[in-house]
């Protein structure tokens, strides 16, 4: 069971569709300079689409999300949600170098005619965007209303915005970074040692059914530790035992081990090791303010500014073509805390981007961009309105 409240409404009818959105005349070339001959994309979608093409709003998932949101984020997306499917047309599509239908080291490459395992190029942000920038065209989308995201979603949109702002209208980021730290990186880091120390991992040649479960496994349970706070696993599991009494030895002996192997073993069914390798490493290279001084370091104020309206830390570029922006971190959330979220205000500010900042209240960590919370959810329908 989830570490906090969790709204489940029922959920509203997707239409999950593929598209092939590069091919060999008109291949994707990545940032790194190589090319895939044949992309496809697996998106689901939601309401429908008006006839100016005007109410499009997409959706992107974080790192181990899939394109079915009305799942996942049942507490922003449905009838009646803050993305309200009855008004909207929701577009979520997987991620290029995911293992959920769309293109990636699992998938079969044209040249080889052989999985592409290891050999999968590594992915920028940018890539990941240029595949949903190409989906939405072929969708008929030409300026989406807004793109709404969190955590790694939100780092998308993020370069989505400052790549091609006139395509997005409005664009929420929750709970998200503009550069991960040396501590998130080291996470990383022993995530991945995690998985290709197993020896299942056979150097990413392992067949359907197979794989490291074990490294896996170990990396989701690491993973899901900073997903969450202190509080929230106080609250739920203290030092309670998994049985009556406890039986001391290196099994599961207390709950809150008991609650970690059931993330593990739920993410070694649903999510590959390739794909996790991949976008672990887009989110470690991701860095769209490299020339910004202080790192994360807060600025003057929290909206970005000096305290005259004037944005500190960098001169605007323009005064319009930006999306307008809002940004949420939450209080409790020390994989990303806050001032990751003022970090890219002050950036956008700077460049002459509108941007509304909130910091919300949550005890329940990083995650807490999943769960309905009081001025979450009420801050992204006043903005999406």
């Amino acid at each position: 069971s989830p570490c906090a409240p969790y709204v489940c409404p029922m959920p509203p009818p997707a239409s999950t569709q593929g598209a092939r959105v590069f091919e060999e005349a008109d291949p994707l070339v990545l940032s790194g300079g190589a090319a895939l001959s044949e992309v496809d994309v697996v998106f689901d979608t939601y309401g429908t689409l008006d006839r100016d093409a005007g109410n499009a709003v997409l959706i992107t998932h974080a790192l181990t999300g899939d394109a079915h949101a009305s799942d996942w984020w049942a507490t922003m997306v449905g009838p009646g949600k803050p993305v309200d499917t009855n008004r909207f047309f929701v577009i979520c599509p997987n991620l290029l170098g995911g293992c959920n239908g769309t293109t990636g080291p699992r998938s079969t490459d044209p040249v080889t005619g052989r999985r592409y395992g290891l050999d999968f190029p590594i992915l920028s942000m940018s890539d990941l965007v240029a595949v949903h920038r190409r989906l939405i065209a072929h969708l008929g989308v030409s300026r989406l209303y807004a793109a709404v995201g969190g955590s790694l979603g939100g780092m998308q949109i993020l370069q989505w915005a400052l790549e091609a702002p006139d395509e997005i209208a409005r664009a929420v980021l929750v709970a998200a970074s503009s550069r991960l730290t040396a501590q998130n990186i080291a996470f990383s880091a022993v995530a991945r040692a995690s998985i290709t120390g197993d020896p299942d991992f056979a150097d990413g040649q392992y067949a359907d059914g197979a794989g490291p479960r074990q490294g896996m496994a170990v990396a989701r349970q690491m993973a899901h530790i900073t997903y969450v706070s202190e509080e929230n696993l106080e609250r739920k599991f203290g030092r309670r035992f998994q049985r009556a009494e406890s039986q001391p030895g290196f099994g599961v002996d207390f709950a809150v081990e008991s609650y970690l192997d059931h993330q593990g073993s739920k993410f070694v069914e649903r999510f590959d090791a390739l794909s996790y390798l991949c976008f672990t490493r887009v989110m470690d290279y991701f860095d769209p303010f490299p020339h910004s001084p202080d790192g994360i370091a807060s600025p003057d104020r929290a909206d970005g500014t000096d305290g005259t309206g004037s944005p500190s830390g960098a001169e605007a570029d323009s005064a319009g073509g930006w999306p307008d922006f809002l940004v949420l971190s939450f209080t409790s959330d020390w994989r990303f805390d806050t001032r990751h979220s003022v970090r890219i205000a002050r950036e956008l500010v700077g460049r002459g981007a509108r941007v509304d900042f909130r910091e919300i209240e949550s005890p329940w960590g990083h995650d807490s961009f999943l769960f309905e919370i009081d001025g979450y959810q009420s801050a992204v329908t006043s903005f999406l309105a």
